[in-house]
């Protein structure tokens, strides 16, 4: 699969070989990250092992197109469900955090859903994760809801 392209960003679908390095801790070659998180791709291997490879609604790992490093993670939850909806979700190393990355790939994430042919894309932060809420609301998803620790957020298309 190719990756997804957006100005300043390319989202690179990860392998479960890509997810095996990043958990490891030890890049491929060639491949540069910032100092972040393993837990998506710790996410991802494990919905390799139920359920299969979930290829294109599986993780992205979200790169600097200018130099190529790997500044976080982008994807899906799973493929999509009985009534075409989809589940995202999203982090950057804290480094470039604030300088509209995750809010862009995000809008290229939904794109690619929308294109896919996906009626349906919710996603969730935490009440007081401010940022995160900014990031789905500036993507044009919109707040559906909330409780005491969570605010939902979805985007519908028509059919």
């Amino acid at each position: 699969m190719s990756d997804l392209g957006t100005p300043r960003l390319l989202l690179h679908a990860m392998t479960s070989a890509d997810a095996e390095h990043v958990v490891a801790g030890a890049p491929a070659a060639g491949v540069r990250w910032a100092p972040g998180e393993q837990g998506a791709a710790a996410r991802f291997l494990a919905t390799c092992a139920e359920r299969g490879d979930p290829t294109p609604f599986g993780s992205y790992e979200i790169r600097l197109r200018a130099d190529g490093v790997v500044i976080g993670g982008i994807g899906f939850h799973g493929a999509p469900d009985e009534r075409g909806g989809v589940t995202i979700g999203y982090g950057l190393v804290e480094s470039v955090r604030g300088q509209g990355y995750a809010s862009e790939a995000l809008r290229a994430l939904l794109r690619f859903a929308r294109e896919q042919g996906v009626a349906r894309v919710l996603g969730d932060a935490d009440a007081g994760n401010l940022a995160s809420q900014h990031v789905m609301t500036a993507a044009g998803m919109r707040l559906v809801g909330e409780d005491a620790s969570l605010r939902f957020y979805a985007v519908e298309w028509a059919a």
